[in-house]
């Protein structure tokens, strides 16, 4: 049973790793899709209930933001993998600029995440943290040591 839990800000690619990783083995938790917290928390706990494996597709910049599914993971014991997407704010205002309709980001509010971001730590609760980088449509991860 594993949870994998994004980071990074709007557009740095995380849809599409997960879309590229994960979409035949994890469910995706996003709040694109479910619009409400009371929603996401609904469905995070039939996923945990269940011991279904899944990836949480949010910018989650904070540690506050992280610790609520760490926290909900480890109580069922999942193991907790971060990925945490190096900020690469000029691709990421690229890709959002080929967005259209509600996927559209305004460029205020990819950087009100960017300037919120903390880079993630194991000491967090993580199992396993990694850095994502992209170049050419092709991500490579780099597992981390805690600083």
């Amino acid at each position: 049973m594993e949870c994998v839990i994004l980071i990074g800000i709007q557009a740095s690619g995380k849809s599409t790793f997960y879309k590229e990783r994960y979409v035949d083995t994890h469910l995706r938790l996003n709040m694109d899709m479910l619009k409400t917290r009371h929603r996401e928390k609904l469905l995070l706990n039939a996923l945990l209930e269940a011991k279904q494996p899944f990836v949480v597709d949010n910018t989650n910049p904070l540690p506050e933001d992280r610790m609520t599914y760490i926290e909900a993971a480890k109580r069922h014991r999942f193991s907790v993998v971060g990925c945490y997407f190096e900020p690469d704010y000029a691709e990421s205002i690229r890709r959002n600029a080929q967005r259209t309709g509600k996927s559209f980001v305004r460029e205020i509010g990819i950087r009100s995440v960017l300037n919120k971001l903390v880079r993630p730590s194991i000491g967090e609760g993580f199992d396993e943290l990694y850095t994502v980088t992209s170049a050419g449509g092709t991500f490579t991860l780099e597992k981390t040591a805690d600083v």
